[in-house]
């Protein structure tokens, strides 16, 4: 795609990009838009249900106008009903996403579920938002992104907020 993955955009020292590339809150939350439809679509109105399991960054392209699609089936699982009896098919076997994106469930041995998905596409929103990896080196002891979010969302929004998010404006009337 013309424009590359979010991955290239989160963390531009992939790309080496002169200057830098930036993404705004708009073009964020279109992109959350697009996933979330996208995840919709493949969750809820294909004729078999298709489980992405490796919902990340790096597998979410973005093309000329900026649009996002979600990408790399590799390892989705197909998911038809017969006769009231979920049957799941799968290009891999025992692979269920990546370390920071996939649900801990999916580590200790569960099956792959739309919940899965769901909870990749929120740690997908709060990298989106943040500019952290759910791997980030600051997260130990327990911390992980979605603690850091917790403990900072009531009090401090805007220390959530990545940098390039909001104007200086924007962030002196939320200090006010």
């Amino acid at each position: 795609m013309k424009n590359g993955s979010l991955e290239q955009w989160f963390h531009p020292e992939i790309l080496s990009a002169e200057p830098p590339t930036t993404l705004d809150l708009s073009h964020r939350l279109n992109i959350i838009i697009d996933v979330a439809s996208e995840l919709h679509y493949l969750h809820q109105e294909c004729e078999q249900l298709v489980i992405h399991c490796d919902l990340k960054p790096s597998n979410v392209l973005l093309d000329e106008d900026m649009v996002a699609h979600v990408s790399d089936f590799g390892i989705a699982r197909l998911v038809s009903v017969i006769d009231g009896t979920s049957h799941k098919y799968s290009s891999t076997i025992g692979i269920k996403g990546t370390v920071g994106y996939a649900p801990p469930e999916y580590g200790m041995g569960s099956e792959v579920s739309t919940c899965g998905d769901m909870h990749s596409f929120g740690i997908l929103m709060l990298e989106m938002l943040t500019g952290k990896r759910p791997t980030d080196e600051a997260f130990e002891d327990g911390q992980n992104l979605h603690n850091f979010v917790g403990n900072l969302f009531h009090d401090n929004l805007i220390k959530i907020l990545g940098p390039n998010l909001i104007s200086r404006d924007a962030e002196v009337a939320i200090e006010d």
